[in-house]
């Protein structure tokens, strides 16, 4: 297939970005990397990829132009939305940084554009919602003047195995003419091939269903774990028996985190229940895995009861604040939720992760990391992300860093059941 002549700008050069620009600049294309962070423009203009996604390599030698100057979009055919789609404090969709890409796009949209968003969104937004904020602000007409696709993104933070080029990915558009050109875009960079859908609220679902369904999955385990807690049964032995049945699914209990996961269901509980449907399974999942940080702080202080320490005052180590193992993301990580009720009982809390952006943390969340863990200090460590840099301590240089006798909470299942006293 020949490529097109597009000048593609991709809005927003974080996990999901970053990745699609390189990968069309390394296609051939001209790609502008836009973002409205100049910190992070700064960065990877010296090359450097503060997630630690991208090798210095791949960022420094690109042929693609990276922006946080909105004029740089000037000359652009086709918009590429990778903004994130967060939830409120009421757990509804926040559509700001869609409606702040469109803001942005807006001044540059022409007659024959296309514009693709790649965020994740509940049926509806990218045409009705995307589309109409569009028609406002420039006074062209949806379908007519310019054009709309949606191409979910499926990028899994931290996984060196399954990356963009390697996971195949949906592709939607208004009409088949627009469907053609949105695939001329992405067949060039994703070499496991391309899924059309038959339209883009039908690409839309996709994408919401996929992080609904593992967050219930998750939920139902972390059920278990609660349960086999009361009955004094190791969750992770009874799984590693159950796994034995050769469709047994491999989930395993744990905190539910980051900009997808935990979020996502929400995009379709919100708007089934503006239909008239009140979901019940996905919500019920939703609370058990919301809560599970909290139940991980209340099992550490009675875990610490039970060897005599006192909460109030106790030094507790949680090792790891990114929302998943071997990635620098802590977006809506729910270890903050550990911190936050171990604080609660007055326990004096350091968090220690090696991957994170310490000072973004502190932007985002207010909280100061430790560098340098001390030696022999902490009546508590909880193991609550499984970076690589962890499991190759071990459980002996883990258990130095706490006082004799210190409780180790191993929440991840990293370490034999022999080597910490609790586990999920």
């Amino acid at each position: 297939m020949q490529k097109t002549q597009e000048k593609i700008a991709v809005l927003g050069q974080g996990y999901v970005g970053l990745p699609l620009t390189l990968g069309l600049a390394n296609a051939g294309f001209d790609v502008v990397g836009f973002d409205t962070n100049s910190r992070l423009i700064e960065r990877l203009l010296n090359g450097t990829d503060p997630n630690g996604e991208a090798s210095s390599d791949a960022v420094g030698t690109t042929g693609a132009t990276f922006s946080a100057d909105d004029a740089d979009l000037a000359e652009c055919t086709v918009f590429i939305l990778t903004v994130p789609t967060p939830i409120t404090l009421a757990k509804k969709p926040n559509l700001d940084p869609i409606f702040g890409a469109a803001e942005t796009v807006a001044p540059h949209l022409r007659k024959g554009s296309l514009v693709i968003l790649e965020s994740t969104v509940y049926p509806g937004v990218t045409e009705d919602v995307l589309g109409e904020a569009l028609e406002k602000a420039t006074g062209l007409t949806r379908k007519v003047d310019f054009k709309l696709g949606y191409s979910p993104e499926r990028v899994n933070p931290g996984d060196p195995i399954n990356k963009l080029e390697t996971i195949v990915k949906v592709i939607s558009a208004q009409d088949e003419e627009t469907l053609d050109r949105v695939e001329a875009i992405y067949a060039p960079v994703i070499t496991a091939g391309l899924h059309k859908a038959s339209s883009i609220k039908t690409a839309e679902a996709a994408k919401v269903i996929e992080n609904t369904q593992r967050d219930l999955n998750i939920a139902l385990v972390n059920e278990f774990a609660l349960i086999f807690d009361r009955m004094g049964l190791d969750t992770l032995e009874v799984l590693e028996a159950a796994g034995t049945k050769w469709n047994f699914l491999p989930f395993k209990p744990g905190l539910v985190g980051g900009h997808c996961i935990g979020v996502d269901p929400y995009y379709l509980t919100y708007r089934a229940e503006q239909l008239g449907y009140h979901p019940e399974v996905i919500l019920a999942g939703r609370r058990i895995n919301d809560n599970m940080g909290k139940y991980v702080a209340q099992q550490t202080i009675k875990g610490m009861l039970d060897t005599g320490a006192n909460a109030a005052g106790a030094r507790v180590l949680v090792m790891g604040f990114a929302f998943k193992e071997n990635c620098a993301d802590t977006r809506n990580t729910r270890v903050v939720d550990i911190v936050e009720e171990l604080e609660s009982y007055s326990a004096k809390v350091e968090i220690w992760d090696p991957r994170v952006d310490t000072e973004a943390v502190t932007e985002e969340y207010g909280i100061s990391l430790t560098r340098n863990p001390a030696s022999g200090a902490y009546d508590a460590i909880i193991l609550a992300v499984g970076h690589q840099e962890f499991v190759e301590m071990g459980a002996a240089a883990i258990r130095a860093l706490g006082k004799p006798g210190a409780l180790l909470y191993d929440i991840k299942g990293i370490l034999a059941k022999s080597e910490s006293d609790l586990r999920l």
